[in-house]
């Protein structure tokens, strides 16, 4: 496998702007990592350390920069107010396969957003990237998330059965998949647009 330089995108939908992580981000990054309430299906505890965030946004430069995926910052267009922040890792070439995730902040839950963003992305991803297949996953308990994924339309595949353990505590995880032939770009009607730099 080849590895080449992955620019992160920046893109608009009609609420939302995603870009790239940049250094002024990591009090709102470690603010949202360390709530427990948001973190409580996420497959590590919550962040007790600042330092934590400075290493996840150096960790997104270093996955642009081994063409590895991308991680996008959202933005609420209207306000600028942080969302959270989406992301495809993994990304193979050869296999034409990536994993989604997000995190969104507690206050922004509810709203349309992960859905928003994950289609803005994924549309990116399959025209840019040529993908052919997305892979992601989440904590059974987490039924909000897996309505988020079927809605773009993510088929559950299988269960992962005690596959994470955090803090003594033994969750299972759903398997998403979603494959090219089955991508519907309009099944969401809020278009993406690249902001040309």
């Amino acid at each position: 496998m080849v590895h080449m330089t992955l620019a992160t995108p920046i893109l608009h939908t009609a609420r939302l702007r995603l870009r790239p992580f940049t250094d002024a981000d990591a009090d709102r990054l470690f603010a949202l990592h360390s709530n427990s309430y948001v973190m409580r299906y996420w497959d590590s505890p919550p962040w007790n350390e600042r330092a934590r965030a400075e290493r996840f946004i150096a960790m997104c430069r270093t996955m642009a920069d081994e063409g590895t995926g991308a991680r996008v910052a959202i933005d609420r267009a209207s306000d600028g107010a942080f969302v959270g922040w989406c992301g495809l890792t993994g990304w193979n070439p050869d296999y034409r396969s990536a994993s989604l995730g997000y995190v969104l902040d507690e206050a922004m839950w509810g709203h349309g957003y992960a859905t928003e963003t994950a289609h803005a992305l994924l549309q990116w991803a399959f025209d840019t990237l040529d993908l052919n297949r997305v892979q992601a996953e989440t904590d059974t308990r987490n039924v909000a998330s897996a309505r988020v994924l079927e809605k773009i339309g993510f088929m559950r595949e299988g269960t992962l059965r005690e596959d994470c353990v955090v803090n003594g505590e033994v969750s299972d995880s759903w398997v998403f998949g979603l494959i090219r032939r089955e991508w519907r770009p309009a099944a969401v009607p809020i278009p993406a647009r690249e902001e040309r730099l």
